[in-house]
């Protein structure tokens, strides 16, 4: 589900409650509100409310990519061949068609997009440049950036 959060002030209770679930989003309430040091109910009734107000956009179960086989990550730098509203929209929808294209963002600078996606192997790697990548509309130009090793990678926003 999206939601349109505008800016929320949070409290320092608030920023603790984020915290905590940032790193353990499937903590029990009664272990939240006693690291954040409410009682249950009022710590449920706050995180009701950062759900509502859209600070807290869902919960996720984070896979590992090795653990289910993708044991490479890629991220592609994307150039089209037009930057009109219709061809930025069809690239668009077929990046979000696309399940195999994990994150898309649209950049400033020289390049129009950066994508992100999990790899199998070299031949996966090379099918889905060759059979998805080159195929969604309006694609010109693309160079992968192909992940030896990560050094940080984090989910969570600092509060």
């Amino acid at each position: 589900m999206r939601h349109k959060a505008s800016e929320v002030q949070l409290d320092s209770i608030d920023r603790a409650i984020l915290t905590e679930l940032q790193d353990a989003g499937r903590i029990s309430n009664q272990e939240l509100a006693q690291r954040v040091h409410l009682s249950p109910s009022a710590c449920l009734r706050r995180v009701k409310a950062l759900e509502d107000g859209g600070v807290i956009a869902q919960y996720v179960a984070l896979v590992n990519p090795r653990a289910v086989g993708k044991h490479g990550i890629s991220f592609t730098i994307i150039n089209l061949d037009s930057m009109n509203t219709p061809q930025l929209e069809a690239f668009e929808q077929a990046v979000r068609d696309t399940p195999e294209i994990l994150d898309c963002y649209y950049v400033a600078g020289a390049n129009d997009y950066l994508i992100r996606f999990a790899y199998r192997d070299a031949e996966d790697l090379e099918r889905f440049h060759s059979e998805v990548l080159m195929h969604l509309p309006g694609v010109s130009r693309s160079n992968s950036m192909l992940v030896l090793r990560t050094v940080k990678k984090t989910t969570a926003l600092p509060l």
